[in-house]
């Protein structure tokens, strides 16, 4: 005769605050290798020891604190999905997850977010994240009465914080001090800085709700604007995506990344610095009148940006798309996304190729017949999916890595793969340059590139971007900056001037001055400092006015 066993009696039984403690365990052990494995490079053995126990210590007290019957499973099992997903990319990529990365992931679109879910991130969530989480719903917690729990849960969580407080007051200055050199080390603690970083995110976008953009520029005008004695500007500004120097041959790199470049008559600045590490942080940066130094995320919002000075000359601006959007720069100007194309030459699975450009310019540029200034803002090098950003005739270095999820491939494969998204970039600025030349007769025309960060490939174990500025390697920070001048614009330019400024410092800070110059544009808010070829200018049809621009504080 089978026993008539009740279901609730074959679940395993736990008390609340034996399985906190066994949470904090696992929390505090299992996904965090990268912080372990520095910690274990930093510190002497006793203090190392003592981290790990007042970490312990503290998880335990907040997961005791938190096993409030009915909330008790949710809680534990959003924290510990939340550093297996968080683990995945601290310790595949390097990734430090803070407030600007945790908002590029809010940016990413579809097609991005699918090549960074993998086989090999699904298998980790799975075993590190659903597997304890299950195990969680499966057993069944014992709880007691309210004032019993308070009472029984209050004799853990205080000995748990005196201890923990203890600890690391005995090694404070060791913390401290290797807590303040080394701040990329205790970013990677899990789950702890994700979770707070999320909620300085949500603090920080309900603040932005009320920000209201003020105005800049709006004396500007074009400078000597006689109707009918020259020809019509044109300036394309080509914002690059994920180019780091290191990869450009006009540089020193061994590769010949950059044939078709090399070929043309321009000028490339080979000590250009960005202005953040990901492209929610400096692509706004790029285009805003504040240099790195006082530029903000509060203060890009609050503050029109140079296409908006531009309108106010009435400059004929655009945007063109092809990347996960403008960021809000292009909020007030024409703007077009070429992503959503439905262009089977160069699109697929809602993402397309940036040879997409060159098909709409022979379209558009026959209609440029008043000052303008195009940007195209490129899909470029953005990894971890290198390989979908090349078509086949560009896999120039071989073996390539054909996967989006790096452990199946060799370093030297990815690089490859990385090297062949430059060499494609390169053919993309040679041929916007092309049509460029061939409109010269009726069209006064130049371009810039300037790429908005570098990636790592491997170097110092990191890959892709967005290590935090103050410890991001030059590979993440020292971009590509090609100017080219068609033959009306060079009339203006002393070329041993600029030869001899093409190897001195430049930054994203320049990009908003330098077009302005090349546009003459006149105007309050132009810096002739912080525009690369003010000093080389032979002539002005009017000189710019200078006067320092002191934007309001933002509240």
């Amino acid at each position: 005769m089978a026993l008539n066993i009740p279901a609730d009696l074959r679940r395993p039984h736990i008390e609340s605050v034996a399985l906190s403690i066994i949470v904090a365990g696992y929390l505090t052990a299992v996904n965090n290798a990268t912080f372990w494995h520095r910690s274990q490079e930093l510190l002497p053995t006793g203090a190392l020891l003592a981290l790990v126990a007042g970490i312990f210590c503290l998880l335990t007290a907040l997961c005791i604190s938190i096993s409030v019957k009915y909330a008790t499973k949710p809680l534990f099992i959003f924290l510990i999905m939340v550093s297996a997903t968080a683990s995945w990319f601290i310790d595949e990529f390097g990734t430090i997850i803070d407030v600007e990365m945790l908002q590029s992931a809010l940016d990413t679109t579809n097609a991005e977010a699918g090549h960074l879910i993998s086989f090999g991130f699904i298998r980790h969530v799975a075993l590190y994240g659903i597997l304890p989480s299950l195990l969680i719903i499966w057993v069944k917690i014992e709880h007691r009465s309210l004032w019993s729990k308070v009472k029984h849960n209050s004799v853990f969580i205080f000995p748990a914080l005196i201890a923990a407080v203890t600890l690391f007051m005995l090694n404070a200055s060791t913390f401290t001090s290797l807590g303040r050199e080394h701040r990329e080390w205790i970013a990677t603690l899990n789950p702890v800085m994700p979770i707070g970083n999320a909620v300085k995110l949500g603090i920080r976008s309900s603040k932005n709700q009320n920000i209201i953009v003020q105005p800049l520029g709006t004396d500007a005008k074009i400078a000597n604007n006689t109707s009918g004695t020259r020809k019509p500007r044109l300036t394309i500004v080509v914002a690059g995506e994920t180019a780091r120097a290191e990869s450009f041959s006009l540089g020193s790199y061994k590769k010949n990344t950059n044939p078709e470049l090399a070929g043309q008559d321009i000028t490339y600045f080979s000590d250009t610095s960005s202005c953040g590490t990901i492209t929610a942080v400096s692509l706004p940066c790029m285009f805003s009148v504040y240099p790195r130094s006082d530029y903000s995320h509060e203060k890009g919002l609050a503050t029109e940006n140079l296409l908006d000075v531009l309108k106010h000359a009435s400059v004929r601006v655009e945007w063109w798309d092809n990347n996960t959007g403008h960021k809000g720069i292009a909020d007030r100007v024409t703007n077009t996304a070429l992503s959503t194309s439905d262009n089977s030459k160069y699109c697929k699975n809602g993402e397309c190729l940036d040879g997409i450009f060159l098909d709409k310019l022979d379209t558009w540029l026959p209609d440029v017949k008043q000052d303008t200034v195009l940007v195209l803002h490129q899909l470029g090098s953005h990894g971890p999916a290198y390989y979908l950003r090349y078509p086949e005739e560009y896999r120039r270095f071989t073996p390539d890595c054909q996967s989006a999820e790096f452990s199946k491939c060799s370093r030297e494969e990815i690089l490859n793969a990385y090297d062949n998204t430059i060499a494609y970039t390169d053919h993309i600025i040679s041929s916007v340059i092309n049509k460029l030349k061939d409109k010269q007769d009726v069209l006064d025309t130049s371009l810039i590139y300037m790429s908005d960060h570098g990636e790592s490939v491997g170097e110092f174990g990191l890959y892709l971007h967005g290590a935090p500025y103050f410890v991001a390697p030059s590979q993440q920070t020292q971009v590509p900056y090609v100017l080219w001048l068609g033959k009306d614009a060079k009339t203006t330019i002393n070329p041993d001037c600029l030869a001899k400024e093409a190897v001195e410092p430049q930054s994203h800070d320049k990009l908003f001055h330098t077009v302005l110059g090349l546009m003459e544009v006149k105007t309050q808010v132009y810096s002739p400092a912080l525009d690369t070829l003010s000093s080389c200018r032979i002539k002005m049809t009017d000189p710019m006015l200078v006067q320092t621009y002191e934007p309001q504080a933002t509240k």
